[in-house]
């Protein structure tokens, strides 16, 4: 995730203290000194909604039984466990849709009970005014929507007429109980037309965050990589994503603003504030400097319904152990797999332009699961919209200023 709040406004928020600390770049197996990796838990594969861009490939809920075959409750009480020894900071439990989930609620109980930090992302459609009272009283820290349009856009993107509504009806329900909120955009061809129109939203609805998200290709994302944003139109989503944080933020209102799996984005946001905001330029560098750029295998790890653990939530065909045969805390730390132990040096790895690359230090090599469903797990990721000119931009900076 690159924080454009913090970036460019200097706002803080929660996850500045896993992003953007010291030894954050320098951990293999952890999020930053003595902690564990950020664990997104996919704890089952039934959803209500038959998004066409899931990569999970989730499948229509029958009912409100647990997934065959899936972890019992005991099993995944005895996860949270070892993800708290292993001192994991948070738990982002995801699915399908993981309100589906029976047992949720004592999940989330315990997981709070051992001090680690418990995140939902839901498509909200599930959210009453009851359900968000309880999830404020259970603990959780922050709970994602996702909305991927307004009104029809979403209810195409999502499968499902009248998602949009029912989503939005969860944002306000977390809202008015309390309950820590925001929304989660993916952005394609079909729906990039109404990013400005989410912006309006977040200023309309006094949302408190927001993460704007770059396609991934897989699960059912893989059959829509011709309606990714072109190398321009990233730029341009890009650029008013820029203007209306800065105009947010201009206004008083303190939302966070971030992007979400592609980190070809800090080194376009900081040679943006080369050319119009100079004086916070070296303050950008510093904090991306000091994040690293792509942590999958190091700091963010996925774990699904069955158990399987994966480097990231989208290389669901790269399973590197499963925690009923060994516990997560030892596939983790040992990270003797081959792909982590790719991932975690990957440099002399990569090939392409990743490998002459200006920015590896702010990037690192970007998305391996996306290089890989492009032909080449160590080639370009093909969703780097850098031009050649500006990866080898790196201590020339000065051209930018003209």
């Amino acid at each position: 995730m690159i924080s454009v709040s913090r970036l460019l406004c200097d706002a803080p928020a929660y996850g500045d203290g896993l992003r953007y600390v010291p030894s954050a770049r320098s951990q293999v197996a952890g999020t930053h000194a003595g902690a564990g990796p950020v664990v997104v838990w996919n704890v089952t594969p039934a959803c209500n909604l038959r998004c066409a861009h899931c990569y999970y490939d989730a499948v229509p809920a029958r009912g409100e039984s647990p997934a065959r075959d899936g972890l019992s409750t005991d099993e995944a009480l005895a996860l949270l466990d070892d993800l708290a020894r292993f001192r994991v900071p948070v738990v982002l439990f995801s699915g399908g849709e993981p309100l589906l989930l029976p047992d949720l609620e004592r999940l989330i109980g315990r997981a709070v009970e051992l001090g680690i930090r418990t995140v939902i992302s839901t498509n909200g459609t599930l959210i009453t005014r009851e359900r968000a009272a309880r999830l404020r009283e259970l603990g959780v820290s922050y709970v994602g929507v996702s909305l991927d349009g307004v009104g029809e856009a979403n209810d195409r993107m999502r499968g499902v007429p009248g998602a949009y509504r029912a989503a939005l009806d969860g944002i306000r329900n977390c809202l008015a109980a309390g309950q820590r909120v925001g929304l989660r955009f993916t952005m394609t061809r079909e729906n990039v037309s109404d990013l400005g129109l989410i912006f309006d939203l977040i200023a309309e609805e006094g949302i408190p965050r927001a993460c704007f998200y770059h396609l991934v290709y897989s699960g059912r994302g893989a059959e829509m990589m011709a309606q990714d944003l072109s190398p321009a139109e990233r730029r341009r989503a890009l650029d008013l994503i820029i203007e209306r944080t800065l105009a947010l933020h201009a206004s008083g209102r303190q939302v966070e603003i971030l992007t979400v799996d592609n980190h070809a984005d800090g080194p376009y946001i900081y040679l943006w504030a080369l050319r119009h905001r100079p004086q916070v330029a070296a303050r950008v560098l510093e904090l991306l400097r000091l994040n690293g750029g792509n942590r999958s295998g190091v700091a963010i790890a996925a774990i699904d319904h069955l158990g399987n653990v994966y480097p990231d939530q989208f290389s669901r065909h790269q399973p590197v152990g499963n925690v009923r045969e060994r516990p997560f805390s030892e596939i983790w730390g040992r990270g003797d797999h081959p792909v982590l132990q790719g991932l975690r040096q990957r440099r002399g790895l990569l090939r392409g332009r990743c490998r002459g690359c200006g920015w590896l230090d702010v990037c690192n090599g970007n998305f391996r699961a996306r290089a890989e469903a492009a032909g080449d797990m160590w080639g370009d990721d093909p969703a780097c919209y850098l031009s050649d000119e500006e990866i080898a931009a790196t201590g020339r900076e000065e051209r930018w200023t003209a």
